[in-house]
């Protein structure tokens, strides 16, 4: 078991990208607050308090023990060099664009060794694998509790991974880690730290602001429509996405082989990132509320609470 103390407008955009920054893991901090905190208005009342519970009775302190902030501990985790080798495969599944292959992108599916729990299972594993692992334990009340917590913390950090399209899919370049973009009015960065982070600041400084604003434009249809499928058809869309959209629309590569954005580009992202966070929030609402209400699926579509 895990140790315990172990509307986006071009403009803001150009303005808004700082230089390339070391390979990123994910949406960074804000992104997975933003997907929490959706997620949050989306939860079952009765799943809520025990989400809420079983956070405020973790015993690690990297994190303050909100659901925003505790979205955040798998990458904070990785300060930790023992724990950063052993878990860092697991937030993506890396589907090539040229042979899209789920189980070899998921190192051909691994099986949990018996007597095992989730968080002390094979490094080579992927985010598929580990969201089912740990939607089990955190299901079962006979799960040891330490490792239940662990186990509700992955999953508000890795079904907000699944949602970015370069953590699911991969053109032989480290999921855009080693392609090198620059934009009008930006410096050079990774294509991956783009999409990450810098895409996601842009809409708004304030995760509670951004999650309200994103809360408001979420409609009973899509939340229908959302909830559907599994984490693997999860991971399909965003590789789709990823393949007509942020590997999709590159330019050809310059003589140095870096890729200069355009404006319809950033446009581009600043539709598909909005979408994939609130997409990420519903259905990581609709995971916690199937685990932590005796696996009884609510009649009616949940309405966000305000």
């Amino acid at each position: 078991m895990l140790l315990v103390q172990r509307g986006i407008t071009v403009f803001v955009l150009l303005i808004g990208i700082g230089v390339g920054a070391p390979p990123a893991f994910a949406w960074g901090d804000e992104g997975h607050k933003i997907v929490a905190l959706v997620a949050q208005s989306f939860l079952d009342p009765a799943v809520r308090k025990k989400v809420d519970s079983l956070l405020a009775n973790d015993p690690d302190s990297r994190t303050a023990h909100d659901i925003a902030s505790e979205a955040t501990w798998a990458d904070k985790i990785k300060s930790d060099s023992e724990l950063r080798q052993r878990t860092s495969k697991w937030h993506f599944v890396d589907i090539e664009l040229s042979n899209p292959n789920i189980d070899q992108a998921c190192f051909n599916r691994p099986p949990l060794p018996a007597g095992t729990v989730a968080s002390d299972g094979p490094a080579n594993d992927c985010i598929l694998d580990k969201i089912d692992e740990f939607t089990a334990e955190l299901a079962s009340p006979t799960t040891d509790p330490e490792e239940r917590v662990v186990a509700l913390k992955f999953l508000l950090h890795f079904i907000g991974d699944l949602h970015q399209p370069l953590h699911a899919s991969d053109d032989h370049d480290r999921g855009g880690n080693d392609k090198h973009v620059s934009a009008p009015g930006m410096r050079p960065g990774n294509l991956h730290h783009y999409w990450d982070t810098e895409f996601v600041v842009a809409l708004g400084s304030e995760p509670q602001q951004v999650a309200a604003d994103l809360i408001e434009g979420i409609s009973d249809d899509q939340v229908k429509e959302w909830m559907k499928g599994t984490p693997t058809d999860w991971a399909q869309e965003a590789f789709r996405l990823a393949r007509t959209d942020a590997y999709g629309r590159l330019p050809q590569p310059n003589a140095h082989g870096n890729y200069r954005l355009s404006d319809e580009y950033l446009e581009m992202a600043s539709s598909d990132v909005p979408t994939q966070l609130k997409k990420a929030g519903v259905r990581l609402a609709f995971v916690l509320n199937m685990a932590l209400a005796g696996n009884q699926q609510s009649s009616s579509t949940p309405q966000p609470k305000r």
